[in-house]
């Protein structure tokens, strides 16, 4: 069996619904299952109603509203009959989420993000399996909560892997398209879970890995792995084959590649995941799977922007030893600043952390009561796996370097722009 992942971006609206038909046409369905995504940015529009829910705000109703009407345009472009049973069955959908909102009693914010985002992807799959019936390919829509357990750990749950492993394993039927949702499963009380960051990608994993699947593919609108972003770097390559290894390096440091959660189960049976284009389905594409790290062997380009370079040292002179350095990663984290580089020396320490949440200020008041604190915001921070002498002048052109780390595989930058 191959187990296909379809994001959001690929079923936005009825055209890459018919889009997705053309893809399964062209490199078959028969024996595959298809993982899919909410369609565009229902997510984020799934987002707003929760905002709007918890605080009680007027726009309640036309948030879900919009949601309804995005969904029912894409319908009707789709099909011919307003008769034809995916009306009632979105429908009954969008009803089940308005009867959560009138009657939960939840005040757990992360509990009901996922009670209600999951309608993103149970709509979209409903949509696409309508679809693919009413082309005259058989299909089996399949609920995922069924099927992938977790723990409770609402937006970022735990597999249990024995439990689903046994579900899917006995349940899904092979020889025919399977459809089900990525990103969800559902705990011991059958609660929708969400399983964080790259969900979808991860639950094309974690099918594969049940089923001992044939390989993975991702499908995107670009043709595969590039060794750079294109919006950032002329000449961005292909990359044709990046092993496990590789991939989680380059995810590490932050390219928007595969999630390492995603990598992990694929590796363990070795099943090779594609990522190519559903622009063009017929394109190799990248491979990424057991074997050499790169091909062709090319520098990878990653950026990170908006960071901030904080430098660190003591105000006696005295040495910072591993009780400060503990005591500094324990503020980091209380304060959620992420951690992308680090350098130290006899007294002063240096981090380029990315300050997401706005908290730096709060953690820098409790830092300068011990140590000398010097900060640059708004720099940018370049990684270089398999650097060369060209490679880093083309970071370092037209920039102020403000600090450089070089290992055996590995150049990172930080710049200021002049």
């Amino acid at each position: 069996m191959r187990v296909f992942k379809f994001g959001g971006a690929s079923v936005k609206d009825a055209a890459g619904i018919k889009n997705v038909y053309d893809v399964l046409q062209q490199v078959g369905y028969e024996d595959v299952l298809v993982i899919v995504s909410a369609m565009g940015k229902t997510t984020n529009a799934l987002e707003d109603v929760i905002k709007n829910y918890f605080d009680k705000s007027p726009e309640l109703n036309s948030s879900v509203q919009e949601v309804k009407k995005y969904h029912n345009q894409i319908l009707l472009d789709l099909f011919e009959d307003e008769k034809n049973e995916v009306f009632t069955a979105v429908n009954t959908q969008f009803a089940d989420l308005e009867y959560f909102l009138a009657h939960n009693k939840s005040p757990n914010y992360n509990f009901v993000y996922d009670q209600i985002v999951s309608f993103g992807e149970l709509i979209s799959t409903t949509i696409l399996s309508h679809f693919m019936s009413f082309k005259g390919i058989q299909t089996q829509w399949l609920d995922v909560r069924n099927f992938v357990k977790t723990d409770s750990t609402y937006r970022d749950a735990e597999v249990d892997w024995e439990l689903t492993q046994k579900n899917i394993a006995n349940n899904v039927k092979r020889k025919i398209l399977n459809i089900t949702q990525g990103f969800l499963g559902s705990d011991e009380n059958n609660f929708t879970t969400t399983l964080g960051r790259e969900g979808s990608d991860y639950s094309a994993a974690i099918f594969a890995y049940c089923l001992n699947a044939e390989s993975v593919t991702i499908w995107k609108d670009v043709p595969g792995v590039m060794n750079a972003d294109p919006r950032y770097f002329e000449n961005a390559s292909l990359l044709n084959q990046i092993s496990y290894r590789e991939a989680i390096e380059l995810a590490f440091y932050g390219a928007s590649v595969i999630h390492p959660k995603t990598l992990q189960p694929l590796q363990k049976k070795e099943i090779p995941l594609y990522v190519k284009s559903f622009i063009n389905p017929l394109l190799k594409g990248t491979a990424v799977s057991k074997g050499v790290d790169l091909e062709p062997y090319l520098p990878c380009f990653i950026v990170k922007r908006q960071q901030l370079l904080i430098s660190l040292s003591s105000i006696d002179f005295s040495f910072i030893m591993e009780e400060n350095i503990s005591e500094i990663f324990g503020l980091f984290h209380q304060f959620k600043l992420k951690v992308n580089l680090i350098q130290n020396s006899a007294i002063s320490f240096s981090v380029c952390v990315e300050d997401k949440f706005g908290n730096f200020n709060d953690c820098n008041a409790i830092l300068s009561k011990k140590f000398k604190v010097d900060f640059t915001e708004d720099v940018t921070l370049y990684t270089i796996r398999h650097f060369n002498e060209n490679a880093a002048q083309t970071v370092e052109e037209n920039k102020t370097v403000l600090l450089k780390q070089v290992s055996r595989e590995t150049m990172q930058i930080v710049t200021k722009e002049n």
